[in-house]
């Protein structure tokens, strides 16, 4: 495994949308060790590829209950409307009000590319949107509706 360097906003990799992945493979598992562990070296919370330099459909997410790795992970349902403060691994220091779906039906495959459905509430749905937006070359800027001053 290897920490990889985070791209940050500006870089025209974070607008563009990703590609699905074919090949479930070391490479891909490679990837997916090596996201995982610059997100938890981050203090991060999900991780998109894209935020890694890489336009692959792949997304890593632990909100406390252990990795989620989701591969080709596409949005199939979403209910309800939660308002919280975002912010990005890619956008350092940067917090702003977005409202989300408070509920999400996620399918996708996992590292070895078997089928997983997820439903998902609260923080989780939210982290879900955030790193699935990046495969679409959205940042959370783009749902925010006012931003904040935290302290770190």
């Amino acid at each position: 495994m290897a920490l990889r360097k985070i791209v940050l906003e500006g870089d025209e990799v974070l607008t563009r949308k990703s590609r699905e992945v074919e090949k479930f493979d070391k490479r891909l598992h490679d990837l997916i060790d090596d996201m995982k562990e610059t997100m938890y070296q981050a203090n991060g919370v999900g991780l998109a590829a894209p935020q890694v330099g890489i336009l692959k459909r792949v997304v890593t997410i632990d909100i406390g209950d252990g990795c989620l790795e989701l591969v080709n992970p596409e949005i199939i349902g979403a209910k309800g409307e939660s308002e919280d403060v975002e912010g990005c691994l890619s956008v350092p220091g940067v917090y702003g009000v977005t409202v989300r779906p408070k509920e999400v039906l996620v399918i996708a495959q996992d590292r070895d590319g078997k089928e997983i459905h997820i439903t998902a509430t609260d923080l989780l749905a939210r982290a879900l949107c955030h790193e699935i937006d990046h495969l679409e070359g959205i940042l959370f800027r783009q749902h925010v509706k006012e931003y904040v001053e935290t302290e770190e």
